[in-house]
Formats: C-alpha cells, sequence, structure tokens
C-alpha cells in the first residue's frame, strides 16, 4: 500500500528510466527496481517503505518521526522510549484510540512541534468522560512505566531500559531539550556578541558536545 502511494500521489521529479524490461528480470536474483527505487528516494513520508536489492534484497519500513541527535546516545533512548512505549501501551490500545481521534492526535502533533516541552496536549485516559487537556510533560511521565514495562516485555534488560530511559527522565526534570539548549545558548552568547558571531560559537559548543556524546540534558549552559 506505501509503495502504490509513493507511485500514484507523488510526481517523478528524475526522468530517469530503467533499459531492463520486465521478461528480462532474473527470477533468481531480487530485482534492482532502479526506478522505484530512485523515485522513492525523492518521497519522505513519515513511515518511508524502503526496497533495496543489495545482499538478495530487503524490505524496511523508516520511522521517520525520531528526532535524530543530538548525540547518538540521545537518539538511542528516543528509540527506547518509542519501542518501549508502543509495546507497553499495546494491550490497551482498544481502550485508549476511541478517545483519541485523529484530529485530535494531529492536533497533539502540531501543539508539540510549536512548543516542545511547553505543549499542552489531548491525551486520553482509561477512565476518561470529555477531553482535558495535560503537559506534555505529565503526558511522558506518564508513559515512562509503560515504556520499562514493554522493553522489558520484548526482553530488553531493566539495567539496559533504565539507562536510556533514565535520559528521557533527564530532559524532563531538567527541561532541556537540543532546540531547547540550541536557543539558550545563542541568547546567551548573543548577550557578549554579535549574533553572527553567536551562532558560529554556539554550532562550536554544540559540535563539541556531541562529538563527546554526551545526553543533551546534561549540556551545561
Amino acid at each position: 500500500e506505501l509503495f502504490r502511494e509513493v507511485v500514484r500521489i507523488y510526481p517523478p521529479l528524475l526522468p530517469v528510466c530503467e533499459p531492463v524490461q520486465g521478461s528480462d528480470i532474473d527470477a533468481r536474483k531480487a530485482p534492482s527496481l532502479s526506478e522505484l527505487r530512485l523515485h522513492q528516494s525523492t518521497v519522505w513520508l513519515w513511515n518511508r517503505p524502503v526496497y533495496d536489492d543489495v545482499n538478495g534484497g530487503h524490505l524496511r519500513i523508516e520511522m521517520r518521526a525520531l528526532p535524530a541527535g543530538p548525540t547518538a546516545v540521545d537518539m538511542v533512548a528516543n528509540a527506547a522510549f518509542l519501542i518501549g512505549a508502543a509495546e507497553g501501551i499495546r494491550p490497551q490500545i482498544e481502550t485508549l484510540l476511541p478517545a483519541l481521534p485523529f484530529s485530535l492526535a494531529e492536533y497533539n502533533f502540531y501543539r508539540a512541534a510549536q512548543h516542545g516541552l511547553d505543549a499542552r496536549l489531548m491525551w486520553p485516559s482509561f477512565l476518561q468522560a470529555g477531553y482535558r487537556e495535560h503537559t506534555i510533560i505529565d503526558v511522558i511521565a506518564q508513559i515512562l512505566p509503560l515504556a520499562q514495562e514493554g522493553l522489558s516485555r520484548i526482553g530488553v534488560s531493566s539495567s539496559e531500559s533504565d539507562r536510556y530511559l533514565g535520559v528521557i527522565e533527564d530532559r524532563l526534570r531538567k527541561k532541556q531539550t537540543g532546540s531547547i539548549w540550541q536557543l539558550k545558548k545563542l541568547q546567551e552568547l548573543h548577550r557578549e556578541s554579535t549574533l553572527d558571531a553567536a551562532q558560529h560559537g554556539m554550532l562550536e559548543v554544540f559540535m563539541r558536545h556531541s562529538e563527546a556524546n554526551l545526553p543533551v540534558a546534561e549540556w551545561p549552559l
């Protein structure tokens, strides 16, 4: 369905055609499908289907909602939280879904993108009657124990889940994400220099902390 959507909805940007015809495809090998792969490389969906013919061929779905960086440890923590939360919520998903129609999910998406850790979301509860706003920090704090249960259910050790979910907890406690740190650091440096110099200075410090793989909640200001 995802591949069909990519082909039918999005016009090709690069008119490069594959000389190989369908009748020329070797049934013993994964087909290259180079035209599809080229077109697919120009379309970036939130859940992005990927086909590759390398090493016998494979299919995967990239979950692109996961933020990149600012450090490797932060990215692993994000993935642990997402996967753990999905597994933790799964047994109760049929109870929760009727309380979160798509229009509210879309509303939450934009509030979170605009306001980060200051966002207020419409979030379902098991005893819900009507809608109620919650701070995004409260929502994440409520989900963290479920994420711990979910990771345990799929065989992640408690020491590993404690480590990575602890990175998320630190962000909540200190109210510091990558974007929050960048804005605050830029304001701090801009008080003593031009905006151009402050931007360069912020980027240099950013790169240093990122290369040190220090969780962003621990980046000093």
